[in-house]
Order: C-alpha cells, then structure tokens, then sequence
C-alpha cells in the first residue's frame, strides 16, 4: 500500500464537468489496458488502435512501458516493488487521461494481477471505464520473435545462476482472470486485434458506430 504522505490538501473541483470535454471531444475517456508477455504485441496493437482512432477524428494516446520509463518512471527498477509501483503511477495517470476524455492506451507487461486490479480499482473509484485487453501469446513464441533481445539475455543469465527478474523467465506473469478482451495474437493480424478493440469501444458506448 503506498503512504499518503500530503497533508492540509483539499480536492478543488473545477468549472468544466468530464461531461463537458466528452462532449466537446465527441467520445468518453476510458483507458484500455494491454497486457502480456514481452514480445507479444502489445505495442504494435496499441499504437495501431491509436492511429486508426485519430484518423476517425477522435483523441487517443499512447503510454508504452519503455517510453514511460524513459521520463515518469526513470527512477523505477524491476523489483516486485518497483513494478508495483510502476504500475501505480500509470493508473493514476490514466485515470487523468481518461478524465479528461481522452482514450488512453497502455502497453505494460504488468505482470501481477494485484496491480492491474489496483488500476481498475483507480478507475472503478473515479467511474470511468477500464478495459483490459489481454494480448494471450504463447512464451514459446514470444521467445522466437524476441525483438530487444531480452529473452535470451534473461536464459543466459539464469544459465550462469545470476538471473535478471525477467517476466516468463525467472519471474512470473498473472495472467488476467476475466479481462474484458483476450487477443490471441499470434493466430491474427494487427489489424485484425485492433478491429477487435476499436469494436468493443463502439459497442460500450466509448465511441461513436461509424455510419
């Protein structure tokens, strides 16, 4: 649990509700949360869903794990607590996001299901809408496509007793019990996976049907 250290501060409400932005954006916030191994697309889907949104004429954008790390983040490790707090930040900020009714797209291993919990938890609390999408790759071929090279450093390492914290190596993934989509990625294309997420916002309410 992370200590609330703030003291003497007052929520502030201001004078634009969130139903003011959704309707000058034409959508409702809501972040859709991709899980999964390392290299199983989590990215590519992501982003893809994010230029189709924008061509469509609506607000969309992207926080991807490596990119995060490179600036909010940067002072986070790969420990059990610096991922769950890695993932504490990210919730919190696309709570924001969402907020302002943007749709925001993560693309984090998030490999402990307590932590995805907390950030739906987040969302639930604020009444915004929170989807997870999980991008179900076998580790076998998450392994063979290795596009950072992370997975065979990660065997080397554990080959010479040393070990690196790698998720699906020498530390666990969780996979989500119920996530509101399961994309089995190696079994379609990228366009085929970002349909599949752009339909379910269609069908929520998230977006607008095209006519």
């Amino acid at each position: 649990m992370t200590e609330i250290r703030a003291t003497n501060i007052t929520w502030h409400d201001g004078h634009v509700s969130r139903g003011d932005r959704e309707k000058l954006l034409g959508q409702k916030g809501a972040t859709v949360w991709f899980t999964g191994l390392s290299g199983c697309g989590k990215s590519t889907i992501a982003f893809t869903v994010e230029h189709a949104l924008v061509e469509r004429g609506h607000l969309a954008y992207v926080l991807d794990g490596d990119n995060i790390r490179h600036g909010l983040n940067k002072n986070l490790g790969f420990s059990a607590a610096d991922r769950e707090e890695n993932i504490r930040r990210i919730g919190e900020v696309t709570k924001l996001f969402a907020d302002t009714g943007v749709v925001s797209l993560t693309s984090f291993i998030s490999p402990y299901r307590k932590d995805r919990d907390q950030a739906r938890r987040i969302h639930a609390d604020a009444g915004l809408p929170f989807v997870e999408v999980y991008v179900d790759v076998p580790i076998e071929e998450c392994e063979k496509r290795d596009p950072k090279g992370l997975y065979k450093k990660a065997r080397e390492a554990l080959a010479a007793g040393k070990g690196m914290g790698f998720t699906g190596v020498d530390d666990p993934y969780e996979e989500p019990l119920n996530p509101e989509l399961r994309i089995e990625n190696a079994k379609c294309t990228v366009q085929e996976a970002a349909a599949r997420v752009i339909n379910y916002l269609e069908a929520k309410g998230i977006l607008p049907a095209l006519e």
